[in-house]
């Protein structure tokens, strides 16, 4: 199967015209004609199929035939906070990856030792998209704004939170502290790590400090190895 993606459609649609990006690719490249049929996903669980009436590669109109909403495949919650690393396709390969294995939420956080001070936000949305469509998932990641360390640790949380930090201190092993079918947010630092401030400022909000293993990750790979530990438990 084959998915495509379009945030527009709801369960009252009837019709529906893609964007000439999106007709060219399906008309030129993929070369679809009228009267066959896509599967179309909202990002928001619904899965629509629908019948090309204008096979165009500047405007592909359909009509939709059927609509369902997908149960969630997963029963917890997961959300990531990571510092964005100096390389930006690491990154990119990140959030790819963890869309795959499966996430809810993804904010990047501005530390004291982060490299990358900006991201762009419409590049990531579209690598996010890609690894939905490509992982055939019908619920796409909410990939929150770069936020400063300070103010996304004051916020109000719910659910389990954890710290994965590099100091030689007492830290519980991830999947020690783990439950099922929980909320839960995990905070990964960048290359630098976090500063022992930040450190003691999560810990006054009740973040837990957690090992990822016996290894030093890079940044990239903490977050998958973060995001694979809560699948497995889960499954």
């Amino acid at each position: 199967m084959q998915l495509f993606y379009n945030p527009n459609i709801n369960n009252t649609s009837s019709q529906f015209t893609f964007d000439k990006i999106e007709s060219k690719h399906i008309v030129k490249v993929l070369r679809k004609k009228e009267g066959d049929i896509l599967v179309i996903s909202n990002g928001k669980g619904m899965l629509f199929s629908a019948k090309i009436l204008f096979a165009n590669e500047k405007k592909c109109t359909v009509e939709i035939i059927k609509s369902e909403l997908k149960e969630n495949p997963r029963n917890y919650y997961l959300h990531i906070a990571i510092a964005p690393t100096k390389n930006n396709d690491r990154l990119e390969w990140f959030l790819e990856k963890a869309t795959e294995i499966g996430i809810d939420e993804i904010t990047p956080i501005l530390c004291k030792h982060s490299e990358r001070k900006v991201i762009k936000q419409e590049r990531l949305n579209k690598v996010i998209i890609s690894a939905m469509k490509q992982s055939l998932k019908f619920r796409l990641p909410k990939l929150n704004e770069l936020t400063p360390f300070n103010n996304f640790i004051n916020q109000d949380f719910e659910g389990d939170l954890c710290i994965a930090h590099c100091e030689d201190t007492d830290k519980k092993t991830l999947k020690n502290i783990l439950k099922p079918q929980q909320k839960i947010t995990i905070l990964i630092g960048p290359e630098g790590d976090f500063s022992n401030k930040e450190i003691e400022m999560a810990l006054q909000q009740n973040f837990i400090p957690v090992s990822l293993g016996k290894s030093r990750l890079r940044t990239e790979t903490a977050g998958i190895v973060a995001a694979q530990s809560v699948a497995f438990y889960n499954e």
